[in-house]
């Protein structure tokens, strides 16, 4: 009886041994032997894709015990699909990272029932560079100024993905503050698609981040098959000095309250990563520090110059607060705000 009692202290104090070890285990056990999974809300080729497997490349070795990445692609409703995905069904490990759309949190802020998550919920690692808006056009739309594009005789076509999106939400929002004749043509899966329905004739451009076409659209920007005639931010980029801001031609004071909500969700908070809800602080503290320490890492930085891909980062905390202020609009704001960007039914 007493050696009974014996084995099974002994269980007892294995086992506790055991919890207590894997506890207290430090992120080099929790993450050496794993795979980070970087998941991308659009599909290969466009900037969201480009940006995420230029990081993951270089990202285990700023993680404790060096973890393997790899990237999935995980495509639907402008990246709402991958931003479901990682709030609902991913595990809170630290070893699933998203990358989606940042307006889509507007989107939840304003009501949209598609969006199911919360915002403020979910552990922020930070952005690579904050968006610089344009719209871009080809040369086959006729269009080479934004004043040409003011006195069109017909619609612009524009390509987008889906609500909450920059590349649909940003022409709805320029199309009401400054009276501008766009069609939208909404359903691509990425940028990619976009460039390739423009190329082939289909629309006439779209408008999303200039670090997204410098380097993937490079060919038709250098040969002037495509134009750059508006900046949708308030302050113009360095190398688009040459190209009007779109508030230049607001002549309301609610068109210019329209176009600064455009710098906001659609310009730094564009392009966040994320890892799902109720994943341990001490496991996002690392992954944000991995984050801003892979941005910084020399052969990240020589490759993004080749690529020229933009890098200026954006802190976790710093996102995490931006993204909690949007909850806090003013009600008259949200309401207009509303009846542009959220999807009718």
């Amino acid at each position: 009886m007493l050696r009974k009692i014996g084995l099974l202290g002994s269980a007892f104090f294995a086992l506790a041994l055991f919890s207590g070890q894997a506890l207290g285990a430090g992120p080099e056990e929790l993450y050496k032997g794993k795979t980070i999974t970087f998941v991308v809300g659009f599909s290969p080729g466009g900037g969201f894709d480009t940006y995420t497997r230029m990081i993951a490349r270089h990202f285990g070795k700023h993680v404790p015990g060096n973890p393997t990445t790899v990237v999935e692609n995980k495509t639907g409703a402008g990246s709402l699909v991958a931003a479901n995905h990682i709030y609902n069904q991913a595990e809170p490990d630290g070893l699933t990272i998203g990358n989606w759309i940042g307006p889509l949190v507007l989107q939840q802020v304003l009501g949209n029932k598609a969006a199911k998550f919360d915002g403020r919920k979910f552990g922020w690692l930070g952005v690579p560079t904050a968006d610089s808006g344009v719209c871009a056009l080809t040369e086959a739309s006729g269009v080479k100024t934004a004043e040409d594009w003011f006195s069109s005789k017909r619609p612009i076509k524009i390509g987008g993905t889906a609500p909450g999106s920059t590349t649909d939400d940003v022409p709805k929002l320029i199309k009401v503050a400054l009276g501008l004749p766009i069609q939208m043509v909404e359903g691509y899966s990425g940028t990619a698609k976009i460039r390739l329905a423009a190329e082939s004739g289909e629309i006439d451009g779209g408008c999303w981040a200039w670090e997204s076409i410098k380097p993937t659209w490079a060919k038709g920007i250098e040969s002037g098959k495509v134009r750059v005639v508006m900046q949708t931010m308030l302050e113009s980029h360095p190398e688009l000095k040459h190209v009007p801001l779109a508030i230049k031609y607001a002549k309301t004071e609610e068109a210019r309250e329209l176009l600064n909500v455009v710098n906001g969700p659609y310009g730094v908070l564009a392009r966040p990563y994320s890892i799902p809800p109720g994943t341990p602080k001490e496991r996002l503290e690392v992954l944000q520090k991995a984050f801003m320490d892979t941005l910084k890492d020399p052969e990240l930085l020589a490759e993004s110059k080749k690529a020229k891909l933009e890098i200026k980062p954006v802190d976790g905390p710093a996102v995490a607060k931006l993204m909690a202020d949007l909850y806090n609009l003013k009600p008259a704001t949200q309401e207009k705000l509303k009846e542009i960007v959220i999807p009718k039914k």
